[in-house]
């Protein structure tokens, strides 16, 4: 199968206290949090990972987005030009053009382009629906936003896998309706309750697309494990189950200690790894760099 794929931050979130939430140097300013969407383009059409901010975000985002994330602990830069659909039309293509959306889990910076692209199957875990859908907390009310949900008719679920096959030791989905054996679901819960990460092989290598199984890179550093604070107490905040989210946390950890020269891992939110990623895909596909693992601290830009 061709593959190529596009790395699109779909809205940066600038939330207050900028080294407490991205390690960057100095205490005072907004902090970066990218929203790290994937264009796969495949050979007859487009599968995009995650949608990051929608165009009806942009354009009327007070009924769709909560304050609490909109005013206080976010505080996305809404622009049209940043939107997923607006991205993939720069690269010449059109919203029919996506077939399918694999979606790491419906938090509303995760969903809020799905009304983009109203004639793509939308893929995701069972649980993660039916969690999102019952709402049973406050914080549940405003971190799910069915007002980004316009077409359930197109969605396809999968239930959470229990033993059955595995990859590089986690359970996995890897028979995604209509799509090629190359993506598949890897769940990671406990940020969400059908959190799941979203596995790409291409070009003898695996991505993994790890949603918001961590935030920051240092949380994969094997030997010594870091996060600032504030994100740290974000993710708490944002948990649904703490004993699950640490073990996968460790489970990845292990993953990219054993087997860094096969997998490249990278979560949604860290503006280090989307860097490294994009310029990774600039990499020819034969070069032997492809091959190599990426470093796990990378360089702080002020």
């Amino acid at each position: 199968m061709a593959l190529r794929i596009h790395h699109l931050n779909c809205t940066t979130m600038c939330p207050p206290g900028r080294r407490l939430m991205d390690g960057r140097p100095g205490v005072t300013g907004p902090a970066a949090l990218v929203c790290h969407c994937l264009l796969l383009e495949m050979d007859r059409n487009l599968v995009l990972v995650d949608t990051g901010f929608g165009l009806n975000d942009v354009r009327d985002p007070r009924p769709r987005l909560s304050r609490l994330f909109l005013d206080v602990l976010c505080r996305p830069q809404l622009h049209e030009e940043m939107t997923a659909i607006r991205q993939i039309e720069r690269l010449g293509f059109k919203a029919s053009d996506v077939s399918d959306i694999l979606l790491t889990h419906l938090d509303f910076d995760h969903a809020g382009g799905l009304d983009d692209f109203p004639g793509a199957r939308v893929h995701l875990l069972d649980a993660e629906y039916q969690g999102a859908v019952a709402q049973q907390t406050p914080l549940d009310r405003r971190r799910f936003r069915p007002r980004q949900w316009m077409h359930e008719t197109n969605w396809v679920t999968y239930p959470t896998p229990r033993g059955g096959e595995r990859w590089f030791g986690f359970e996995c989905v890897r028979e995604l309706s209509g799509l090629p054996p190359e993506l598949l679901f890897v769940p990671l819960l406990g940020h969400t309750l059908g959190h799941t990460g979203i596995a790409i092989q291409t070009n003898g290598r695996w991505l993994l697309h790890a949603g918001d199984a961590y935030f920051f890179h240092g949380e994969m550093d094997p030997t010594r494990r870091r996060c600032p604070p504030g994100l740290r107490f974000y993710q708490t905040l944002m948990q649904k189950n703490a004993r699950l989210r640490h073990s996968n946390q460790q489970r990845l950890r292990e993953l990219a200690r054993q087997h860094s020269a096969e997998v490249s891992i990278f979560c949604a939110h860290d503006a280090e790894e989307f860097e490294r990623m994009e310029e990774m895909e600039k990499v020819p596909a034969d070069s032997p760099l492809r091959t190599q693992p990426l470093p796990v601290e990378p360089t702080l830009h002020a």
